[in-house]
């Protein structure tokens, strides 16, 4: 048998697994509530620091998602208010947000918003 046509097909399934969001949607649902403030509103524009729009999350590709709170929880994106909302985030909080977003459509709302944590 030869070998590189079995490294191929196992690289190939390494990297099927790292695509697929191992977050729960339904839980991530009860994790959005500092996200729709901003996130959730169509049209949505902040003027801190300068007035931009607010992209909308549904339908995002989830694994951007997380690794972009990712990197506002490391610092390495900054903007402060996303960064404090990822600092209280674990790793599991960001992927069934993620995974929330992302099996949305880009216009879709929650039909209820989600009670906060206590």
């Amino acid at each position: 048998m030869r070998p590189l046509p079995i490294l191929v097909a196992a690289a190939l399934g390494l990297a099927a697994h790292s695509t697929y969001a191992a977050g729960d949607s339904n839980a991530g649902r009860n994790k959005i509530y500092q996200c729709q403030g901003c996130h959730g509103i169509s049209g949505w524009k902040t003027a801190f620091p300068e007035v931009y729009q607010v992209p909308k999350l549904g339908g995002q590709n989830a694994q951007y998602i997380v690794a972009a709170l990712k990197q506002y929880k490391s610092g390495e994106r900054d903007f402060a208010t996303m960064r404090a909302i990822a600092a209280t985030l674990s790793d599991q909080d960001m992927e069934d947000i993620a995974a929330y977003y992302g099996g949305k459509a880009a216009g879709d709302t929650p039909k209820q918003q989600p009670e906060p944590k206590k």
